[in-house]
């Protein structure tokens, strides 16, 4: 028996900011001191380097239970099956729901309850929690659906993966301009076939790297309330990744006994254009290999870095034929991989 994603939906939002929109930011190092550069040049080198040139934000009167419950909608729908049958809701996310305007996040009750009660589910024995796992959180939860779906006590999981960064994010801060909403959602179901997960990695670095990726005030010190905002020590994690999810992605697939030329597509967490395609061509000098063309899509450059919505946003993307020159066919294997706060990294080999 094996475990496979049987339907997939992703909730994009409307509300587009293009880069232009952070010319009249004031921005400011974190001891507090201006940043020494114009506007016009900090942002020309900001897109040169993470290929983000817009990303989405939500409504103000929506918030992420709101557009985790879109995508569960969606991948409910393309699976064919009724929601009464789910055993396991999973929600990762990393924040909550934070109202706009609002200092303080929601998470109680758990994403997890809050998107079973808008699905109107009524069967108690489907269970929903959260996992907090940075942005490799829908990964993780994909991960434990299939534990659950393996060990025989659940046919059927709904994996969501949602954020909305731009609730949590400092406008003094350049990393601001990196952040974005989004929802990604998976229905993971047994299978007698053959295909789904083949095998999978994880791994929890913490000695020295927990805090890459932490809550801090504003840049600004003449900011006074009392509210933290999302920051990240960025060359420490672009190292960080560098030197072990290539590492990891290889040992994902070791561990299924598949050659790399096997590989159809790469589907990687989407927080840093620059730093994602150095992670691939190391991947792929581990085996003394140059990347084939068109080996990893990427979406950060409309959509930005939406954390563990990255990736299932960006299998829908593919699966469903919106993203130009990537095409998935029954039988291709595929790498899912992420690096987050914690520092955690994952990965998963999959046969479509």
């Amino acid at each position: 028996m094996n475990t496979r994603i049987i339907g997939v939906g992703s909730y994009i939002p409307k509300g587009i900011a293009t880069n232009n929109q952070f010319e009249n930011h004031s921005f400011y190092n974190e001891d507090g001191s201006r940043f020494g550069y114009e506007n016009t040049e900090i942002i020309k080198k900001f897109e040169a380097i993470t290929g983000i040139s817009e990303r989405r934000y939500i409504k103000e009167n929506l918030t992420t239970s709101d557009i985790a419950f879109y995508a569960a909608e969606k991948a409910i729908a393309d699976a064919n099956i009724d929601k009464e049958d789910l055993d396991y809701i999973i929600v990762a996310h990393n924040y909550g729901d934070v109202k706009h305007g609002d200092h303080q996040s929601d998470t109680v009750p758990s994403i997890g309850s809050r998107v079973k009660h808008l699905l109107k589910i009524k069967n108690p024995k489907c269970v929903a929690y959260d996992v907090l796992f940075g942005c490799p959180g829908w990964i993780e939860g994909v991960i434990q659906a299939n534990a659950f779906i393996k060990s025989g006590i659940a046919k059927t999981c709904l994996v969501i993966g949602a954020e909305a960064l731009s609730r949590v994010v400092d406008q003094h801060d350049r990393d601001s301009m990196i952040y974005s909403d989004g929802a990604g959602a998976t229905i993971i179901q047994e299978t007698n076939e053959d295909s789904g997960i083949i095998t999978h990695s994880s791994a929890t670095y913490a000695l020295d790297e927990a805090h890459f990726i932490f809550f801090g005030e504003s840049n600004n010190q003449e900011v006074s309330d009392a509210r933290r905002y999302i920051k990240m020590y960025g060359r420490k994690i672009y190292e960080f990744a560098l030197n072990h999810v290539p590492e990891a992605m290889k040992a994902c697939l070791e561990k299924g006994n598949t050659p790399i030329e096997d590989l159809k597509m790469v589907f990687i967490h989407q927080a840093n254009e620059k730093m994602d395609e150095a992670i691939i061509k190391r991947f792929y000098r581990l085996y003394d290999k140059t990347p084939p063309e068109n080996i990893m899509p990427m979406s950060i450059n409309k959509l930005g870095n939406s954390s563990v919505a990255t990736i299932p946003t960006l299998f829908d993307l593919v699966k469903n034929g919106s993203m130009k020159n990537h095409k998935l066919e029954k039988g291709d294997i595929i790498l899912f991989a992420s690096v987050g706060a914690g520092m955690n990294i994952n990965a998963i080999l999959y046969k479509v």
